[in-house]
C-alpha cells in the first residue's frame, strides 16, 4: 500500500517547507488551519529520524506558526505528534500536528494535550 504522505505534493500551498520536510494542511482538520509537518523520507518514529531531519522538522515550527498566525489569527497552538500505534498514530509516516486554538473552541482548555489520557488529565483544583 502506498503511503499517503509519501505521495503528497506541496506545489502551490504557500506553506513553508525545506529540502527534508514538507508542510501541508491536514486533510481532516480539527480546527481552522490544522497543519502537518512531515519528513520527506518515509520514517515512522521520532527515534528513526536523523539529527538533520529532526532539526529540519522542528526548524519549520516557528515559520508555520507565523504563517498560521497571520492567516487565521488563532489565540494559541497545540503542537504534537503521535509516536507509535499505542500513542494513536494511524498513518505510519511520522508527522507533527500544528493545531491552531481559538478562544472558546472548548469550554476549558487547561491541560491541553494531557487530555489524551482523560482520567489522568486534570491535576489542578478548581
Amino acid at each position: 500500500m502506498l503511503c499517503p504522505f509519501c505521495a503528497l505534493k506541496t506545489t502551490g500551498n504557500r506553506l513553508p517547507s525545506n529540502r527534508l520536510a514538507i508542510v501541508v494542511e491536514d486533510k481532516y482538520p480539527i480546527s481552522r488551519g490544522h497543519t502537518l509537518i512531515i519528513p520527506r523520507r518515509h520514517v515512522s518514529r521520532v527515534a528513526a529520524l536523523k539529527s538533520i531531519e529532526r532539526a529540519a522538522l522542528w526548524g519549520l515550527i516557528p515559520k508555520v506558526l507565523q504563517v498560521l498566525s497571520k492567516r487565521y489569527s488563532p489565540n494559541g497552538f497545540n503542537i504534537g505528534l503521535n509516536d507509535g500505534i499505542a500513542a494513536g498514530q494511524t498513518v505510519p509516516h511520522l508527522h507533527l500536528h500544528i493545531i491552531p486554538r481559538y478562544k472558546g473552541d472548548v469550554k476549558d482548555p487547561r491541560g491541553g494535550v494531557r487530555w489524551v489520557l482523560r482520567k489522568k488529565a486534570k491535576y489542578w483544583k478548581d
